[in-house]
C-alpha cells in the first residue's frame, strides 16, 4: 500500500512539473503571426535553438524547464514545423490556422502607395537599417515577457490585416495600433536597448528597442523621439510621444514586436490576443 501510494505521488508530482506556467499560457498561441512555446527540458544550462536558420529566444520558466519561445512568420503554413537545438536534436510544433481581416485605406498622398523611383532608393535603404535591426540577438534575457501597453488607450487596428491603399493591395499590418492622441508619451513595454532610430518614408519617426535574445520593439509614426542611439531603457522609460509622421492618415501609436526575425502580434504579450 505503501509504495503504491509512493508511486501516486510521483506521478502526481511528474504531472505537475510537466504542466505549462504563466509564460507559457500567456505566450503558446501556434499560429501565423504567433508565437509557439516548446519545452526543451530542464537541464542545467540553456540550450541553444534556432528556427530556420535563426537563433531563438530561451528562457527558463518559473524555475523549473527552459523553454523555446519562436516567433511564426504570417506567411506560414499550418502544420509541423521543426526547431534544431545545439545537440542535434529537433523538436517539432504544430501551426494552426488564423483568419486575418481586410483594412481599406485612402490616403491623399499617392507617393505612399505607388512611390516615385526616387523614392524607391530610400525606401530600399531604409529597409536594410530596419533589417538589420530586427536581426539583433543580444546574450541578454528580457526583463520581462509580460509586456506593459506602451500607451494607455484603445486598440485600433490589429496585427495581420490585409491592407489594401487606395483599392491597391500591401504589405499585411505588421503591429498593432492604438487609438490616442498626438503628444501622447510612449513607454518601453520592457527594458531595453535603443538599437535603431531614423526618420523613414513610410514609419515616419522610429525607434527601435532590443530587449534581449532577438526580442525587439519598434515604435513608428512619432512626433517626437525622447532618446538617443544606444541608450539603455528601464521598463516604463519615455521613448517618445505619438504622431502621424510617415504613411498614417492621422495621428496613433503604432507597435512592432520581433521575435528571431519575425514580426508577431504584440497583442500576445499584453495578454489581448484574440484567435
Amino acid at each position: 500500500m505503501r509504495r503504491l501510494l509512493c508511486l501516486v505521488l510521483l506521478l502526481c508530482s511528474a504531472q505537475l512539473h510537466a504542466e505549462p506556467g504563466f509564460i507559457s499560457r500567456l505566450l503558446n498561441h501556434p499560429v501565423p503571426g504567433g508565437v509557439a512555446v516548446v519545452p526543451l527540458g530542464d537541464g542545467a544550462e540553456a540550450p541553444g535553438v534556432r528556427y530556420q536558420g535563426k537563433p531563438v529566444l530561451v528562457v527558463r520558466e518559473e524555475g523549473r524547464r527552459w523553454i523555446a519561445i519562436v516567433g511564426i512568420p504570417l506567411k506560414s503554413a499550418a502544420g509541423v514545423q521543426q526547431l534544431t537545438l545545439s545537440d542535434g536534436r529537433q523538436l517539432s510544433f504544430t501551426v494552426g490556422t488564423k483568419h486575418y481581416r481586410e483594412q481599406r485605406i485612402k490616403l491623399k498622398n499617392t507617393r505612399q502607395v505607388n512611390p516615385l523611383a526616387e523614392d524607391m532608393a530610400r525606401i530600399n535603404r531604409e529597409l536594410a537599417e530596419q533589417t538589420k535591426a530586427y536581426q539583433t540577438f543580444s546574450p541578454a534575457q528580457p526583463s520581462n515577457l509580460m509586456f506593459d501597453k506602451p500607451v494607455n488607450g484603445p486598440l485600433s487596428s490589429p496585427f495581420g490585416l490585409r491592407r489594401f491603399f487606395n483599392g491597391e493591395e500591401r504589405n499585411p499590418h505588421s503591429g498593432l495600433d492604438f487609438a490616442v492622441g498626438a503628444g501622447t508619451p510612449i513607454k518601453s513595454p520592457a527594458a531595453g536597448k535603443v538599437i535603431l532610430i531614423g526618420d523613414y518614408f513610410f514609419n515616419g519617426n522610429t525607434v527601435f528597442v532590443d530587449h534581449g535574445q532577438g526580442l525587439i520593439s519598434m515604435f513608428c509614426h512619432m512626433s517626437k523621439v525622447d532618446v538617443k542611439l544606444g541608450q539603455s531603457l528601464p521598463r516604463g522609460g519615455i521613448v517618445g510621444r505619438v504622431g502621424a509622421t510617415g504613411r498614417a492618415t492621422g495621428p496613433h501609436m503604432h507597435w512592432n514586436v520581433s521575435l528571431n526575425d519575425t514580426r508577431v502580434d504584440p497583442a500576445i504579450f499584453i495578454g489581448a490576443f484574440k484567435p
